[in-house]
């Protein structure tokens, strides 16, 4: 018994101790001051397993259809490329006042495209990925999540071809650039062409 009601007290003031700290204003909240390193761990290992939970069992399309990449590759320079940069874009303004930094796709691309989905659709609470989701169906989703996939294969000049225009840089920056029908053909990671007819998939223009 006693050793119930010592574990109780503990529990109370670690729970006191807790309201004490959130309410107090002590801790840093701003984006240039990083986490502390056990927070940082906590809230990555959070993160990895609930996205691992929350997208299992989800189909994964075809996402070597060239056209379903295509599109995608506009929707990634217009709505993407600031925060998770292209093959000719190395920082942004955006990017750099971001915490946590967010993965440089042109880079590593996406493992799991399932994860990369439900990722791009739900968002992440509490850093700048928002829920795509809520503005954008399965179809545009499963597009950015297919040509995200190619992205590290890509160079600069290849990038731009494919998408119409270079990657958003968070001030406009590509806007005005050629379209998708302005180009008689997009070739694709593959090697493939695709007519550039297909204008209409492209995203709407978004910040």
């Amino acid at each position: 018994m006693k050793t119930f009601i010592a574990l109780l007290t503990l529990l109370m003031l670690m729970v006191v101790a807790a309201v004490v700290f959130v309410t107090s204003g002590v801790y840093d909240i701003g984006a240039d001051r990083p986490h502390w390193a056990m927070t940082e761990t906590a809230i990555a290992t959070l993160r990895d397993r609930s996205i691992a939970h929350q997208s299992a069992g989800i189909t994964v399309p075809d996402l070597d259809d060239p056209a379903r990449i295509r599109s995608g590759a506009r929707r990634y320079a217009e709505m993407c490329a600031a925060c998770h940069l292209t093959p000719g874009m190395r920082e942004t303004e955006l990017r750099e006042g971001l915490y946590p930094q967010p993965p440089d796709l042109a880079q590593h691309g996406v493992h799991d495209p399932a994860e990369a989905f439900w990722t791009i659709k739900h968002g992440i609470k509490l850093t700048a990925m928002p829920a795509w989701g809520r503005s954008h169906d399965d179809a545009a989703i499963w597009e950015m999540v297919a040509f995200v996939r190619q992205l590290p294969k890509l160079d600069e000049a290849h990038f731009v071809e494919l998408a119409g225009m270079p990657g958003n840089d968070g001030h406009g920056g590509g806007h005005g650039m050629a379209h998708d029908d302005d180009h008689e053909a997009m070739p694709m990671p593959s090697g493939e062409t695709k007519p550039a007819s297909a204008s209409s998939t492209a995203a709407p223009h978004e910040h």
